[in-house]
């Protein structure tokens, strides 16, 4: 059996509840981005886990596209004053980078579970 038949979830489905990537029951996050030490499931060990600035770099990216976009329509099609710009974009800012930000940390996280993604090292086999 395959792994989404035993446990009725692909990884990508259990990173993005948040959920531990191994059982998916146990809660993956303690705060809003900080992990947990382990799974209170399972008791997985979530010290393999780092996602780096991975989540930081998608979330800028596609937020980025998303509020330049939006604001250069409205200024090409309205032209409003300045401050009606702050106005409309700063919260739609906060929305779009806060909003997804745990989302895909955990995603990362699971995929990273999955395909057993590890820091490269160093093989020395030939030295003396």
């Amino acid at each position: 059996m395959t792994e989404q038949t035993l446990h009725g979830q692909l990884p990508i489905g259990r990173g993005l509840r948040g959920r531990c990537p191994r059982c998916g029951e146990g809660r993956l996050f303690q705060g809003f981005l900080s992990l947990r030490p382990t799974c209170e499931h399972c008791g997985l060990d979530y010290s393999f886990a780092d996602s780096g600035d991975g989540p930081a770099v998608f979330v800028i990216l596609i937020a980025g596209f998303i509020v330049v976009f939006a604001a250069l329509i409205t200024e090409i099609v309205y032209q409003p004053p300045y401050w009606l710009h702050a106005a409309l974009w700063l919260p739609l800012i906060l929305f779009v980078t806060l909003a997804p930000l745990r989302l895909i940390k955990g995603l990362l996280i699971a995929l990273q579970y999955h395909h057993k993604a590890a820091e490269g090292r160093l093989d020395r086999r030939g030295e003396m």
